[in-house]
């Protein structure tokens, strides 16, 4: 563990380095990332999903993608959010979409985002699907946020990601009561003046955040891969009396998935969220870093090859 913070940052230096994910493009899906990610395109990616389907696992898909910089990129992206949400609604599947709104032109303009984002929604909400806008780093925090307001103005089916490791995530989820959430610690590297650094008080935190919106009678997704915080918060909803309907637990494509099943089994709402696309090294290195143990598990599977 003595390497885990300089790990961690090497990694998440990685995922934001533009070379290595243009670079990525070509190695295909290596180094492990065929373990976590579904494939390059959205036949794959529905086919795995029908996979998880019959094992009782409901899903989300995510289009991969870093670093847009040009309104034809994103213009590009909207329409394969688009084109994935026909080919959800063709196929059947039980899954809704998520993505990031960098992909659809957040750091060019907010109101050509906004626009793209309508795209999406307005497509989703024909074949009564939901979108989840993801949460990137703290520096488009606001804008996400801002943009969400906007949506839901207009249509219910849309909700984004609370992550409990920025001190202002209890502020936020008493601001979003009623609104669909996914609740996770968090995977970006964040200073000490917007994020806290301590894994306990992380922790402390993220279970207070579920606590509250789940208290709040708002729908909660609890996106973790650790079965302590599990077993807190199913002891919590049994001593709130809170429905099973109410929330739902999530993990990625290719982790815990015994623990997956498992919670399946007892009969709780569970998740899984599976990325896919070309772009996948940003991905895939944010999953290095948040877990040393996720190093081994690329290695093995790459060894395994």
């Amino acid at each position: 563990m003595i390497l885990h913070q300089p790990m961690k940052f090497f990694f998440m230096f990685l995922s934001q380095n533009k070379a290595m994910n243009v670079a990525a493009k070509r190695w295909g899906l290596k180094i492990g990332a065929s373990q976590v990610v579904a494939g390059k395109d959205i036949e794959s990616a529905i086919a795995k999903v029908k996979e998880l389907n019959k094992q009782g696992l409901m899903c989300t898909i995510d289009h991969l993608g870093e670093f847009v910089d040009s309104k034809e990129e994103a213009i590009e992206a909207t329409e394969y959010c688009i084109k994935t949400l026909n080919a959800m609604a063709s196929s059947g599947v039980d899954c809704n979409l998520s993505l990031k709104m960098t992909q659809l032109g957040l750091d060019i303009s907010e109101e050509f985002c906004l626009g793209n984002m309508r795209r999406i929604v307005g497509t989703a909400k024909k074949y009564n699907n939901f979108v989840r806008i993801d949460m990137e780093d703290s520096s488009h925090c606001q804008q996400t946020l801002d943009i969400l307001k906007e949506l839901r103005k207009d249509y219910d089916n849309v909700g984004t990601v609370i992550q409990a490791y920025l001190i202002r995530a209890e502020e936020d989820i008493r601001n979003l009561k009623g609104i669909s959430l996914r609740l996770v610690k968090g995977a970006y590297k964040e200073s000490p003046e917007v994020a806290f650094q301590d894994k306990v008080k992380i922790d402390e935190n993220y279970s207070n955040i579920i606590k509250d919106h789940l208290l709040s009678g708002s729908y909660t997704a609890i996106a973790t891969h650790d079965h302590h915080i599990i077993e807190k918060v199913l002891t919590f909803v049994k001593e709130n009396e809170i429905q099973n309907s109410q929330f739902e637990f999530q993990m990625l494509y290719g982790f815990r998935t015994d623990l997956q099943l498992e919670l399946v089994k007892k009969g709780y709402n569970m998740r899984v969220y599976v990325p896919f696309g070309q772009d996948w090294f940003g991905y895939f290195m944010r999953r290095m870093a948040e877990r040393p143990q996720n190093v081994a598990f690329a290695l093995r599977g790459l060894l395994s090859k």
